[in-house]
């Protein structure tokens, strides 16, 4: 099968052919001819499947055949939930309609907003954007959807994950209901399937990989470690390795940066990418990371979708993700269209849980290696796929009293307790901080001028 025989246009085959592609991958194989039918699309796919291509060729193919848009107006709105994804999709859609004669942008928040008005003056036939920056543009009257004809939410699973359904169904209200809508997620969960309910119309269930898979070209394997020692053990695997390009992944934005400033300290040419950095900065240390200026990417899971990075030979989960499914989103980084790759996990007793719930997940063990002068004081426990591991809880500290300490004055540090005023007592004691000038009241009177209750006069004897 060639691309040809699935209905593209020479101009696009050709551009195509140009970056080395002949075969379609599954997923352009079958989502291709039904875009091009004008059917709306829903697909699963794991990263590095081709997926980018199986909506922006037929998308490319459909429009070229189309009307110029107009100033302010867009004619295909392609949605993601990263920046970098937008970058990456911007670049795949100039590239593969290079020898079309069609205006795209991309347009995401962390930058000037100015600059991408002024593009979408003349209108764009493709627009990539993140959901915040798109709804900005409109409330400016920078956009408009009168033209509208596809609709593409590439990673639908983690815009939602991101917390941007209700921007998602914001934009939705915005656009033609007479419009082809293409979903492409890694997975299909209850929560994407009625999302869909509300946007596809009678659409093409497309699923050409098994849910929460691991792509098999991609050796897998754990290191058991102490956590204080995961990142010299890290410096020392790169070192001992020579491995030349390594993407890192953190749990937090502090322990990214953290983390790679120990690697640049220990001789490594290092870069943090989170989305506590500006949209330069994360920029910069993508590029040099592409380009092997930088050998090591310390990256949170803001980069665990859509980085696409031509022959990354290894991923290291530094810290094991809290949901497991983002564990086969990181290590698709690696191992993509069919290349060879490898994913080493650094894994403490603190993270079996983590480690289980990924095991069970992806339905194996990983193979278990122990590093000489790294074996971990704390042994994280063997693995079993039949148990569900829960989290133990943290006991409860004791009120234990040092020796020459009573019971009763642990918190007290052998100050005798303090007795709190009740009822009458309570009362009496906040009307004379209000007299004495104390917090809430008014300025003390001087001496003399206090005010004197008067005495009761005596009860008559009882007859």
């Amino acid at each position: 099968m060639s691309f040809a025989s699935l209905g593209l246009s020479d101009a696009l085959v050709n551009a195509v052919t140009e970056q080395g592609y002949e075969t379609p991958s599954p997923i352009q194989a079958q989502a291709i001819p039904a875009v091009l039918k004008g059917k709306d699309v829903m697909a699963a796919a794991q990263t590095g499947t081709g997926k980018t291509a199986g909506f922006t060729l037929p998308m490319l193919e459909l429009l070229s055949k189309g009307q110029r848009t107009r100033s302010n107006q867009v004619r295909a709105l392609v949605l993601t939930p990263t920046r970098e994804l937008a970058a990456q999709v911007g670049d795949s859609v100039a590239t593969y309609g290079q020898n079309l004669s069609m205006r795209s942008t991309v347009v995401f928040g962390g930058v000037k907003i100015n600059p991408q008005m002024q593009k979408l003056r003349s209108g764009a036939d493709v627009l990539v954007a993140t959901p915040g920056r798109l709804l900005d543009l409109y409330n400016q009257n920078a956009v408009r959807f009168k033209q509208l004809e596809i609709l593409v939410l590439d990673e639908a699973d983690r815009m939602l994950d991101m917390g941007f359904i209700h921007d998602i169904r914001k934009i939705i209200n915005l656009l033609p209901k007479e419009r082809q809508t293409l979903m492409f997620s890694a997975t299909f969960s209850p929560e994407i399937r009625k999302l869909a309910s509300t946007l596809v119309q009678n659409p093409v269930e497309i699923s050409v990989t098994p849910r929460n898979t691991t792509a098999k070209t991609v050796e897998q394997w754990v290191n058991p470690v102490d956590k204080k020692q995961k990142s010299a053990l890290l410096l020392q695997l790169i070192k001992d390795n020579n491995w030349e390009q390594v993407l890192v992944f953190s749990r937090t934005k502090h322990g990214a940066d953290r983390l790679s400033r120990f690697l640049e300290k220990g001789g490594l040419k290092s870069a943090a990418i989170h989305g506590n950095k500006s949209q330069g900065a994360r920029t910069r240390a993508l590029a040099g990371f592409k380009n092997k200026n930088l050998q090591v990417l310390v990256a949170t899971d803001i980069a665990a979708r859509g980085l696409d990075i031509d022959q990354l030979p290894q991923v290291v989960n530094f810290d094991l993700p809290q949901v497991a499914e983002d564990y086969v989103h990181r290590i698709g980084r690696t191992g993509r269209a069919g290349a060879t790759g490898k994913a080493v996990s650094l894994v403490c007793a603190d993270e079996f849980k983590e480690l289980s719930d990924i095991e069970r997940l992806i339905g194996k063990i990983l193979d278990r290696k122990l590093v000489d002068g790294f074996e971990p004081v704390h042994d994280v426990p063997a693995s079993d796929l039949t148990k569900k591991v829960k989290r133990p809880k943290k006991p409860k500290q004791p009120n234990e009293h040092r020796d020459g300490q009573r019971s009763g004055e642990n918190a007290q540090g052998h100050k005798p307790a303090r007795r709190k005023p009740s009822g009458r007592n309570r009362k009496k004691t906040t009307g004379q901080a209000q007299k004495s000038g104390q917090p809430g009241g008014g300025a003390a009177k001087p001496a003399g001028q206090q005010r004197r209750r008067k005495p009761r006069p005596a009860k008559p004897a009882a007859s």
